[in-house]
């Protein structure tokens, strides 16, 4: 440790000038002990001590010669460099010295050029004297070229014209230009004034060309000269225009011209002048119609005067036919508009849609053989925008609703009017009776249905369900006149006189509405009847039905009022003469269809079954004995007996009938064992879950020997088990009214009788 310490003491001043040679140093020395104990590790490697040690002095040797070399050359390449530094120095304070030189004799000529600046500005006069002198000739000529270019005009040699005014307005515009460079601004006014002549000739040249352009559509057929005339004067001025443009230093007064814009807008005044202005489109079918095609026809017959005459008078950039085409397009648009803001009728909506939509892109318009393919307005969008053609099928569904309305309002007033003819209704071949009314209806709404899907399938949807709408509401009134009819029926019923049979008719009628409905669907796959308007076929045939049997009701009432007596108890006629009537209705039933026969049959069915049993509830009948109630069964056995095989025989299936409750209720009449009867009116109101205490306690009097304990009972039974009617349940008893029982009064203190 002492040792290190010492050496780092005597440790030269050049080794600590430079540590990273001494790290390198012991870097090397740990490589080389590294190196030598990996070869002499063995004893035997030792013998060739010598022959490394030379072998290494010698590569000292070497590397040491190279070290020197380089070292010289680098010594020698300074030494170069420092010299040429050396040289560049000297020339650097040469340069100084006679830029210094310069200056001061720049100094001496700036004080001598003061003197030169009077002879600057004769200069400066000279020349603009001489430019002035240059121009004196065409200055003076001004007004005379101003008289003959007026004269060329006059004539009509455009061109000439136009080259005369070209030429003064370049004098004009360059003597502007000059003054604007020297800043003589104020100087411009008398310049302008005394060329004042040019605005007017600019305005008899401008005349002219708009009123060519104007005429093109003629001319080009006629004299297509004097238009390429006027393109070619144009296009000189549009030159004109952008060179001045890019120059951009100074830009003379009425430049630009833009005249090719003034062309494009004066082209499109024209074709809305020459086709669109007039001052009122009738808005009736007719005179809109003739409107539409003569629009078709001059449109399409322009269109090819542009396409086979006008293109080829213009240059190819000005893309002519497609401007015209495109004005065509979006001033019909607006034209469109405007005739839609008319209090157009039904017609007039229908013609206007289907030529926007149909015949507009049709062969016979724009998709014309003589215009295809170079005109193309696909590009060009819609000519009404699907919020206009939605809006336009709502105001026409509005104008046929109004017109289905009123003819809907004359067919009922003459179907109300035929019901009290003194003729029968008109009958198909097969026997049934029927109306004119199925037909005039759906024919109607056909049509109009059928006719809007000409046009699209949004007007066909939205003329369905307003069909669809209508047709409820008219049902509605059928019912209402129906009602009036039964009304007057009330009053007289020997008014009308087939009263009967007319009603049958409009069952038939109802059935037949019902069975078309679905064939006026747009959609062949999805022809349902809508909910709604099958509730309001149904509510119309059950109101028909309700008539008729309200008129069976009023025959069958004197003969129900008769039950239960004791006349009919020991044996009567009453229910042969109920069947009688039934029969003589019934056979008028043989005039409806099969579907609507059934229903009013079973509606009959249940009638009949109603009355009887409201009028076995009515309480005045009690038996007063085993004997009598023996003989109540038989007769109800018998009558329900009678009546079901009078339905049978008439095609009504027992399975249809409600005929079973009479016999239901025999079962609780004719049980011995008032005990049981518990378990009796169970089973029955099981089987008939809208009988009601009311009614239970009311057959219970009929039978005369039920006890307060069973009628408890019984009746207790009823509050432990309430039914629920099923959903497809035909109510029978829920339709009885039970007379309220009488009450007891007291008279005094005494007991209650």
């Amino acid at each position: 440790m002492g040792t290190s310490a010492e050496d780092e003491r005597t440790a030269s001043p050049r080794d600590q000038e430079w540590p990273e040679a001494e790290k390198a140093e012991k870097l090397a020395r740990g490589a080389a002990l590294k190196w030598a104990s990996g070869v002499f590790y063995r004893p035997e490697n030792l013998e060739g001590l010598g022959q490394y040690r030379s072998r290494e002095t010698q590569r000292n040797s070497s590397i040491q010669s190279r070290l020197k070399s380089t070292v010289q050359s680098y010594l020698e390449g300074v030494s170069l460099g420092l010299e040429q530094l050396r040289g560049a120095a000297r020339e650097a304070r040469s340069v100084c010295r006679e830029l210094g030189a310069a200056r001061w004799a720049l100094l001496d000529c700036a004080e001598h050029g003061q003197h030169l600046r009077p002879l600057r500005a004769l200069g400066a006069q000279h020349l603009q004297l001489a430019s002035v002198v240059q121009l004196l000739p065409q200055l003076f000529s001004v007004q005379e070229v101003c008289s003959h270019t007026l004269q060329l005009l006059r004539g009509q040699q455009l061109l000439e014209a136009h080259a005369e005014l070209m030429m003064l307005e370049h004098l004009r515009d360059d003597i502007l230009s000059q003054l604007h460079l020297r800043g003589l601004s104020s100087a411009q006014a008398t310049v302008l004034s005394y060329f004042s002549g040019l605005q007017e000739l600019n305005k008899s040249l401008a005349k002219q060309l708009w009123d060519i352009v104007g005429s093109s559509l003629r001319l080009v057929r006629e004299d297509p000269v004097l238009f390429v005339t006027a393109v070619r004067i144009i296009e000189r001025e549009e030159k004109i225009d952008n060179a001045l443009l890019l120059e951009a230093s100074f830009l003379p007064p009425s430049r630009p011209k833009a005249w090719r814009q003034k062309f494009y807008h004066v082209l499109q005044e024209t074709i809305t002048g020459s086709l669109f202005h007039a001052p009122h489109v009738d808005a009736e079918g007719p005179g809109l119609a003739r409107h539409l095609a003569a629009l078709q026809k001059d449109i399409v017959s322009q269109l090819r005067v542009v396409k086979d005459l006008m293109v080829q008078c213009v240059p190819a950039h000005y893309d002519i036919l497609n401007v015209c085409t495109a004005t065509y397009h979006q001033t019909l648009s607006s034209h469109l508009q405007d005739i839609l803001r008319e209090n157009l009728d039904k017609q007039g909506l229908f013609l206007l849609l289907e030529w926007a939509l149909h015949v507009y892109h049709s062969s016979e318009m724009m998709g014309h053989p003589d215009l295809l393919p170079e005109v193309d307005v696909s590009s060009l969008g819609p000519l009404m925008s699907p919020e206009l053609v939605d809006q336009t099928e709502r105001k026409y569904v509005v104008k046929v609703k109004a017109s289905v309305l009123e003819w809907m309002q004359r067919t009922l007033e003459v179907e109300f009017k035929e019901w009290f003819r003194e003729e029968e209704p008109e009958t198909d071949h097969q026997g049934f009776f029927q109306s004119a009314l199925p037909v005039i209806v759906m024919q109607m709404l056909n049509e109009n249905i059928q006719v809007a899907s000409l046009i699209t399938e949004s007007l066909q949807q939205k003329v369905y369900n307003m069909a669809m709408e209508e047709l409820e509401a008219f049902l509605g009134r059928l019912r209402d006149a129906l009602g009036r009819c039964g009304k007057e029926r009330q009053k007289d019923r020997a008014l009308p006189k087939h009263y009967t049979s007319y009603l049958l008719a409009m069952l038939n009628n109802t059935l037949a509405l019902s069975s078309s409905v679905s064939s006026l669907h747009p959609d062949s796959a999805h022809r349902e009847v809508p909910a709604s308007l099958q509730a309001a076929l149904d509510r119309t045939e059950k109101k028909a039905c309700q008539l008729l049997l309200e008129e069976l009701l009023l025959d069958l009432q004197p003969l129900c009022l008769q039950l239960p007596s004791r006349k009919w108890l020991s044996g009567s006629q009453l229910v042969s003469n109920m069947c009688e009537v039934i029969d003589k209705y019934t056979k008028d039933f043989s005039h409806l269809r099969k579907p609507v026969f059934t229903v009013l049959l079973m509606e009959t069915e249940l009638l009949v079954t109603s009355q009887y049993l409201r009028a076995l509830m009515q309480k005045r009948l009690v038996c007063r004995s085993a004997e009598e109630r023996g003989q109540l069964c038989q007769r109800l056995l018998q009558d329900a007996t009678q009546l079901r095989e009078l339905f049978c025989g008439l095609g009504l299936d027992r399975s249809q009938q409600s005929l079973e409750a009479i016999f239901a209720l025999r079962e609780l009449i004719c049980l011995r064992d008032p005990a049981l009867l518990s378990l009796e009116v169970l089973g029955f109101i099981t089987k008939y879950p809208d009988v009601s205490d009311e009614h239970i306690s009311t057959l219970l009097d009929l039978r005369g020997d039920v006890s307060r304990e069973v009628r408890h009972v019984v009746l207790e039974m009823m509050l432990q088990h309430p039914q629920v009617l099923p959903q497809d349940y035909r109510p029978i008893f829920s339709t009885i009214l039970v007379p309220a029982p009488e009450l007891r009064f007291c008279l005094g203190k005494g007991k209650c009788a």
